[in-house]
């Protein structure tokens, strides 16, 4: 039995790649500078992976920004609308370009990769664009095989999920556009077979997803061609984050591996191999450690699970691996000083997960004996965390059991209190506001550092929280906005400061993972029952609310993100740890009521992102999720306003579901989009209020008032101007001060010129 690596967090154990990044960025270092930083990570990375012992280790999985997007390039998938771009290799200028964006010309969009918080960039698949510019896989494993002497397994995307990612074309295109990708992954698997390649991973998790028959045929057909191009290059056919549909065709596929997830897959992909068996030729590739999440694995359940496994293959056919990349977990939990012995202990980072592996595979292979003492240490810390007091909150799990059956629902339906609240806030039509966070400058991390280190007293720190909150409610009226945020200072992360607030959460140091480009976020971790202590948003409200005759909005973020962007715990199940939160919030928001706060925003942008894959297992999480929601927000009084947020574009799929959360007004991110989502209110009618995000605050560009009047206009073509609002589609926490002004100034501009054109309009037509 061997040990294998889908992938390795590409940040470093200090967010090295973070700051490489944004030095090179903002013009501290050189372009021969930059790539030598980025090689010097990118080795230290493999090294690590070959002192843990592991047999087969990956490349390619390394990136400048993210592998979707270094797919686009290697194919000369570069918009047209980046003219600096003149064909053959692509520029870092070009490349940052359609990452972020550039003072003329606007980003790529990104979304979310399947369930997970990570983003990738849109491939825009034109045919008359697609070539070869490069071949990346080839470029890394020489790079290792040359630099450190490691034979490697060269990883990207495979051609369905590359294809199902993408956008720019409709379904009559397909078989072009499969015809001219082919050739590509063709000579790229041709060049590493000629180089010696020993085995290639092709990433295709579009294959648990709901794809259909014909949709099945097509990847029979592309892999089929992929191995008559290169016979004698092993394909690593490699699906992740549940069980693969089709499992009887998928394992005939003309590959010689096939890379199953264990752990997510809800038992399918383990109950399919019991029933069908596996191809006495092929190597099983076999998820057995859980990727997504951080907690030490059961070794006991896996000596088992393994043990099932062969009986179906043999074990000299199997790889022991994680369950995906191993970009969604922090590196190593060995910089944690601060956390009990009870949670350190229970805890499992990159570099712990990879020796989790190496082990079971020595076990396997010399003998449970050899690893008896390990496991054993293995069971016990996992009991004491089992009975501790904090996982054993009585009350809170008595309320939960109690709440599942409550139904849920403001008092009034939407239509007869949303006449009610514009009695009571008196807003113009199309009102502006922002998502709710203004700039963390360098100052505001400053501040919080010595707050955190001690430096400076409580007092300190939350007069310096509140001279930026005057700052900005000064700001904010002058520029002339209608709805006022607090900026949230005193915030690190949207989840991780509820984290702090709330029982049950603890911390990391150095938890760090990638969000999105440099964007590195640290999820709290849930390890016991969530409980509510204080309230944790009203003082800042409703001293903000003190400056203002306008209305202030308070800021909080809804259970399902909380839950979608913690690590979770994994003893008990993800619905009831939602509703804990969701019982936990609803206190929140009944105190910033009864505190004056008559406009709250509960933020819910990773809702879509918890969807299961499958279509099957949607209903019963949306249930949960939207009665979380329900019960958070439900017993104010009809003339408090409930805002939600969402990142979120394919709109029209999931409008029903959005409704249903019943918010009186929902913000979507759609910039990136370029105004598509309108289209989806061409096709269904929404009742409620929103408002279209009309500008992107990911890229640090400032959008003309041209620009946003014409994302404004679309938008009311289709939705009544008096439920429409207008805001960027995001936060500006990651934003600088300048072009946040600038693009606010520019944005309240342009909602007053469509509202006097509506005007002009309306008086004529009088």
């Amino acid at each position: 039995m061997k040990s294998s690596s889908l992938g390795y967090p590409r940040i470093g154990e200090d967010r090295e790649w973070k700051r490489t990044l944004e030095a090179y960025w903002s013009g501290k270092i050189d372009e021969a500078e930059f790539t030598s930083q980025l090689k010097a990570i990118r080795l230290g990375n493999l090294q690590k992976q070959k002192k843990q012992g592991i047999d087969i280790i990956p490349v390619n999985d390394f990136t400048f920004y993210d592998q979707m997007l270094d797919m686009s390039v290697m194919f000369g998938l570069v918009p047209e609308r980046y003219s600096a771009y003149e064909g053959g290799s692509v520029p870092l200028s070009v490349y940052y370009s359609m990452a972020r964006g550039n003072n003329d010309e606007v980003a790529s969009e990104m979304t979310k990769w399947f369930n997970t918080n990570y983003h990738y960039i849109v491939p825009e698949l034109k045919l008359a664009q697609l070539t070869l510019t490069e071949n990346k896989p080839l470029t890394a494993y020489r790079e290792a095989k040359e630099k450190l002497g490691i034979e490697t397994k060269p990883v990207l995307i495979g051609p369905y999920t590359f294809l199902s990612l993408s956008k720019g074309f409709n379904k009559q295109e397909i078989p072009g556009i499969i015809l001219s990708l082919l050739p590509l992954y063709t000579q790229i698997l041709r060049e590493l077979e000629q180089e010696g390649v020993k085995w290639v991973q092709m990433d295709e998790p579009s294959l648990v997803s709901s794809i259909s028959k014909d949709d099945m045929q097509t990847v029979t057909y592309l892999y089929e061609k992929l191995n008559e191009a290169a016979p004698n290059l092993n394909i690593m056919l490699q699906t992740y984050f549940d069980a693969v549909e089709h499992y009887q065709e998928v394992i005939e596929l003309q590959v010689q591996g096939i890379g199953l997830d264990f752990v997510h897959d809800k038992g399918r992909n383990l109950s399919n191999l019991e029933a069908f068996g596996f191809p006495k030729d092929k190597v099983l590739a076999a998820g057995v450690i859980d990727g997504k999440n951080i907690w030490l694995s059961d070794l006991s359940q896996k000596i088992e699970l393994i043990e099932t496994l062969k009986k179906q293959v043999a074990e000299d056919q199997i790889w022991l691996q994680p369950s995906c990349s191993l970009l969604h977990v922090p590196v190593t939990v060995r910089n944690e000083t601060a956390l009990s012995k009870e949670v350190k202990e229970a805890l499992a980072f990159a570099d712990e997960k990879l020796e989790e592996i190496t082990l079971l595979v020595k076990g396997n292979n010399q003998g449970i004996e050899a690893i008896a003492e390990k496991v054993d240490a293995n069971k016990f810390t996992i009991q004491t965390l089992a009975n501790s007091n904090v996982r054993n909150h009585g009350s809170v799990q008595s309320n939960v059991e109690k709440v599942k059956t409550r139904t849920a629902g403001r008092q009034l339906p939407f239509k007869d209190r949303y006449q009610k609240q514009q009695e009571f806030f008196k807003l113009p039509f199309l009102p502006s506001t922002t998502i709710g966070s203004f700039p963390q400058t360098f100052e505001v991390k400053q501040a919080r550092g010595k707050f955190n280190r001690g430096e400076w007293t409580a007092q300190q720190y939350e007069t310096y929280v509140n001279e930026e909150i005057v700052r900005w409610i000064e700001i904010q009226e002058e520029i002339g906005l209608d709805v006022l945020v607090h900026g949230e200072f005193e915030r690190t992360d949207m989840v991780e400061y509820f984290g702090h607030k709330f029982g049950g959460f603890v911390f990391l140091e150095k938890g760090w993972v990638q969000s999105y480009g440099s964007r590195c976020v640290k999820p709290p971790v849930i390890y016991g029952d969530i409980h509510f202590i204080e309230p944790m948003t009203v003082k800042e409200s409703v001293y903000a609310q003190s400056l203002t005759k306008k209305t202030v909005k308070g800021m909080l973020t809804g259970p399902v993100t909380i839950l979608n962007w913690s690590f979770v715990r994994d003893d008990i199940s993800r619905e009831n740890v939602c509703y804990q939160l969701a019982l936990a919030l609803e206190k929140e928001i009944i105190a910033l009521e009864s505190a004056g706060i008559k406009m709250i925003q509960v933020d819910e942008p990773a809702l879509r992102e918890g969807l299961p894959l499958k279509k099957s297992d949607r209903d019963e999480y949306l249930n949960w999720a939207v009665n979380s929601f329900l019960i958070s927000t439900s017993s104010v009084e009809d003339t408090t306003q409930i805002h939600t947020h969402m990142c979120y574009c394919d709109f029209n799929s999931f409008m029903d579901v959005i409704s249903s959360l019943d918010a009186d007004v929902i913000s979507i991110e759609t910039s990136r989009s370029h105004g598509e989502l309108a289209s989806a209110f061409e096709e269904k009618t929404y009742e409620k209020g929103i408002g279209l995000g009309v500008y992107d605050i990911h890229s640090p560009r400032v959008p003309a008032v041209e620009e946003m009047v014409d994302m404004i206009e679309r938008g009311i073509k289709v939705l009544d101007k008096d439920q429409f609002w207008i805001n960027p589609d995001c936060g500006l926490k990651t934003r600088g001060i300048p072009e946040t002004v600038a693009s606010l100034k520019n944005m309240v501009e342009a909602a007053k010129i469509v509202r006097e054109n509506l005007l002009v309009n309306q008086q004529a037509n009088d």
